[in-house]
C-alpha cells in the first residue's frame, strides 16, 4: 500500500554557525564549540543583548550573482546554499528526477525581518515619501525560500513554507515525510532557514525578555539544563534534508544516511510563549511520533531536546520525556546542542534533524555544554551527555522542537540498514 512505502535520508546540507558543511559542524559539534560571539551584523550596542550565534566566513558573492543576491533576502540564501550541498551530496541527476513527483517543503518561522527593517526604515527615514523596492513583498515572504528552491531545480510537486515558530522545521520535515509516504513524491527538499540576527529580532526577543544577556561572556550564554540560565542565545543559518522513497533509492544506488520512521504534532493549548509546565503537549508529539513509526519509547537510543536554556522550557521537556519513556529514559542519551548552536528559531528542527542523522551515522553523541551546576528541579540520574562527546551506538533518534503558540513537534530518525 502507498502508506507504507519507507523514507529516507539521501542527502544533508547546512551553513550555520557551527560551520558552513556538514563535516564541519558536525566536528565543532562533538568538540563542544561554541558558535556565540559579539554580533558583527549591527551595532548593538545599546541592545540588552549584544551578542548571538552567527554565520562565519560567509559571503553572498561566493554562491550568487550580484542581480539574484538582490533579489534573496538572507534567510533565502541560507536555504540556497545548504540545499545546493544537500543536492550535490544526494547525487540526483536531475535529467533522470519526475519533476512532478519532486517537491519542496521548506521552513521559516519568521521570514525575511531583515528585508523588512530595511524597507520600513528606509520610508520612515525618507520623509514618508511611498517608494519601496519592488522587490520587497517577494523578497520578505515566508514562503519565497521554498518558491526559488523549486525553481532552481525546476521540481513541480508539492511546494510551501511551514510557519510554527521554532517548531517550523520539525513540521516541514514530517509534511514531506508524508508526502513520500503517501505515494504523493518520489522525492523532497526540505529543512528550514533563518536570519534574524538583526535589529528588530534581537529587539523583540529582548523585550519578551527571551534571550540571555550574558554579554560578558558570550560562549557559556547558552546552558540548557543549567541552574543559572537565562534566556537562549539567538542564531542563524540554515539545514537540508533530501528524502527520498526507499526503492527509488536503492534503484539508484544511493547513498542512505537514515530512514525517517515517523513524526508527532501537538499544541500545548496553555500560553502564547510559555511551555505547558507538565510537559503535556510536548508528551503527546513524542508518543506520536514513536507510534507513527511503528516503534515503542524502548526502541529509542537518544533525544536532541529541543533544549533552548529558557528557565520554563528546559525542565517542562526533561518532565515530558520522563513521562513518556519511564524507567527506559535513564538509558537513553539526551543533550542540548543548542547549547553550541544557540536558537535558530524557525531552522532549528532542521539542524537538529542533521545532529540526529549524524550521530546515527559516525555512533557519537554531542555534548551538552555550559553546565555548571545542574538545575535542582532536573533528575540529575539523566545522562544529559554533560561537556564531552560520548561513543554510542544509537540506533532510534528522536529530534523535539516546539515552539511560541504552544507548537510541538517530533520526528525519530533510525539508523541505516
Amino acid at each position: 500500500m502507498a502508506q507504507d512505502r519507507r523514507v529516507v535520508v539521501t542527502g544533508i546540507g547546512t551553513i550555520n554557525p557551527l560551520g558552513n558543511s556538514i563535516e564541519e559542524y558536525f566536528e565543532n559539534l562533538i568538540n563542544g564549540v561554541s558558535g556565540a560571539g559579539p554580533i558583527t551584523h549591527f551595532d548593538a550596542s545599546l541592545f540588552k543583548t549584544q551578542f548571538a550565534c552567527e554565520v562565519k566566513n560567509y559571503n553572498p558573492a561566493d554562491h550568487f550573482d550580484r542581480k539574484d543576491a538582490r533579489k534573496y533576502d538572507l534567510y533565502t540564501q541560507y536555504a540556497l546554499v545548504s540545499v545546493e550541498q544537500a543536492m550535490q551530496d544526494s547525487g540526483l541527476d536531475l535529467e533522470k528526477v519526475d519533476p512532478e513527483q519532486a517537491g519542496v517543503i521548506w521552513a521559516s518561522g519568521i521570514g525575511g525581518l531583515e528585508t523588512f527593517y530595511q524597507e520600513v526604515k528606509g520610508f520612515v527615514e525618507g520623509g514618508f515619501v511611498p517608494r519601496y523596492s519592488p522587490f520587497f513583498i517577494p523578497k520578505m515572504i515566508a514562503d519565497i525560500a521554498a518558491g526559488y528552491i523549486s525553481m532552481r531545480y525546476g521540481f513541480r510537486g508539492p511546494n510551501y513554507c511551514t510557519v510554527s515558530a521554532c517548531a517550523s522545521s520539525n513540521h516541514a520535515m514530517i509534511d514531506a515525510f508524508n508526502y513520500i509516504r503517501s505515494g504523493k513524491a518520489q522525492i523532497m527538499i526540505t529543512g528550514g532557514s533563518e536570519a534574524a540576527v538583526n535589529q528588530p529580532g534581537v529587539g523583540g526577543f529582548n523585550a519578551m525578555q527571551a534571550l540571555s544577556t550574558r554579554n560578558d561572556d558570550p560562549k557559556t550564554a547558552s546552558r540548557a539544563f543549567d541552574k543559572d540560565r537565562n534566556g537562549f542565545v539567538i542564531g542563524e543559518g540554515g539545514g537540508a534534508l533530501i528524502l527520498e522513497e526507499y526503492e527509488h533509492a536503492q534503484a539508484r544506488g544511493a547513498k542512505i544516511y537514515a530512514e525517517v520512521m515517523g513524526g508527532g504534532a501537538s499544541a500545548d493549548a496553555y500560553h502564547f510563549t510559555a511551555p505547558h509546565p507538565e510537559g503535556l503537549g510536548n508528551r503527546k508529539a513524542m508518543l506520536d511520533a514513536i507510534k507513527d513509526g511503528g516503534l515503542t519509547p524502548e526502541d529509542v537510543d537518544y533525544v536532541n531536546t529541543h533544549g533552548t536554556s529558557t528557565p520554563a522550557g528546559d525542565p517542562a521537556e526533561l518532565n515530558g520525556l520522563k513521562a513518556v519513556f519511564g524507567e527506559h529514559i535513564y538509558d537513553v542519551s539526551i543533550n542540548s546542542t543548542k547549547s553550541m548552536t544557540g536558537h535558530l528559531l524557525g531552522a532549528a528542527g532542521a539542524i537538529e534533524a542533521l545532529a540526529c542523522i549524524m550521530t546515527l551515522t559516525r555512533g557519537i553523541v554531542a555534548p551538552s555544554i555550559n553546565v555548571f551546576e545542574l538545575d535542582p528541579e532536573i533528575d540529575p540520574k539523566l545522562d544529559l551527555t554533560l561537556g564531552k562527546a560520548k561513543q554510542r551506538d544509537v540506533k532510534v533518534a528522536l529530534s523535539n522542537s516546539f515552539g511560541f503558540g504552544g507548537h510541538n513537534a517530533s520526528v525519530v530518525f533510525r539508523k541505516a540498514e
